[in-house]
C-alpha cells in the first residue's frame, strides 16, 4: 500500500521517534537501576562497617572462620604461588638472556611476587573458595528463613553473620599472602638454582638486596583490602539472595565475579597510591 509522500514521511518520523524514545528509556532505566544497586551496596557496607567497631563481638565465630578462611585455603594458595614463581623465573630467563641480564631474574621474581602476583593471585583463589562459600551459606540461610529467625531471637544478623566474616577475611588474607610470597620466591629459587644453574648464595643475596619494606608492606595492604572485598561481596550477595536454590546459585556467581573484578580494579588504585609517579 502506498501513501502520499507527506504521510509516508510522517509515519517514518513517528516510527523513528518511537524507537529513539524506547532506546533512551532503556538506557535511563538501566542507569537508574545501576545507581540503585550502588546505593543498596553502599548502605550495606556502611552498616556492616559500623557494626565492626561496636560490641558485642562473637570471638568464637571469628576464630572458627579464621581457620576456615586461612588454614584451609593454604593448599590452593601455596600451589598457585609456587608454580607462579617457577613460571616467572623461566619466563624472565627467556627474556633477559637476550640482553645478558640474567642477574636481574632474582629481583624481578621477588618484586613481582611481593608487589603484585602474590596478593592478586591469592585474592582471586580465595574469592573462588571463600567468597563462594560465604554467599552460598548466607544465601541458604536467607531462603530458609534462618536469618529472620535470628532477628526473632533478638540476635543482630549483622553482628552474628557479617562482622565475623569481614574481620576474619581481612585478618587472614595478609597472613596467607606472607606465606604465598615466601613460597613464590622459593619456587623461583628452585628453578633458578636447580634448573638454570644459578649460584644459590648469589640468588639469595640479589633477592634480599632488591626487596624493601615498601614492597612487602604494599602487598600486605592489598591483601587486607582484598580480604575485606571478598567477605563484603560474599556477605552482600548471600544476605540479599532470593528465589530459592536458583537465587543462591546466582548469589554465589555474583559474589565471585564481582569480587574478582573489584580485586583487579582496587589493585590498580593501591599500586598507584604506593608507586604512582
Amino acid at each position: 500500500m502506498k501513501f502520499s509522500p507527506a504521510l509516508d514521511g510522517a509515519l517514518h518520523a513517528v516510527i523513528n521517534r518511537f524507537f529513539v524514545q524506547a532506546f533512551l528509556q532503556s538506557i535511563g532505566r538501566n542507569f537508574l537501576n545501576f545507581l540503585e544497586a550502588i546505593g543498596r551496596f553502599a548502605m550495606f557496607a556502611i552498616l556492616a562497617l559500623s557494626h565492626c567497631v561496636r560490641a558485642p563481638f562473637y570471638l568464637k565465630n571469628m576464630g572458627r572462620l579464621m581457620i576456615d578462611f586461612g588454614y584451609y585455603s593454604l593448599p590452593v594458595v601455596g600451589l598457585t604461588a609456587a608454580f607462579t614463581g617457577m613460571v616467572l623465573a623461566l619466563q624472565s630467563y627467556s627474556g633477559f638472556s637476550r640482553f645478558s641480564a640474567e642477574g636481574a631474574i632474582a629481583g624481578v621474581v621477588a618484586l613481582s611476587v611481593t608487589r603484585e602476583l602474590g596478593p592478586v593471585l591469592a585474592g582471586l583463589m580465595v574469592a573462588g573458595r571463600v567468597g563462594a562459600a560465604i554467599a552460598a551459606e548466607l544465601g541458604t540461610m536467607r531462603v530458609t528463613e534462618q536469618i529472620d529467625a535470628l532477628s526473632t531471637l533478638s540476635t543482630n544478623p549483622y553482628k552474628y553473620l557479617i562482622v565475623p566474616r569481614l574481620i576474619a577475611a581481612t585478618v587472614t588474607m595478609p597472613l596467607l599472602v606472607v606465606i604465598a610470597d615466601i613460597i613464590g620466591i622459593f619456587g623461583g629459587f628452585i628453578i633458578g638454582v636447580y634448573h638454570l644453574n644459578f649460584n644459590a648464595g648469589a640468588y639469595l643475596k640479589n633477592t634480599l638486596d632488591i626487596l624493601t619494606f615498601t614492597d612487602v608492606f604494599s602487598g600486605l595492604v592489598k591483601a587486607a583490602a582484598f580480604g575485606f572485598i571478598i567477605a563484603l561481596l560474599g556477605c552482600y550477595n548471600g544476605f540479599n539472595s532470593k528465589g530459592g536454590a536458583q537465587g543462591v546459585g546466582n548469589a554465589t556467581t555474583y559474589a565471585v565475579v564481582s569480587a574478582s573484578m573489584l580485586i583487579l580494579m582496587s589493585n590498580f588504585f593501591i599500586t598507584a597510591l604506593f608507586f604512582g609517579v
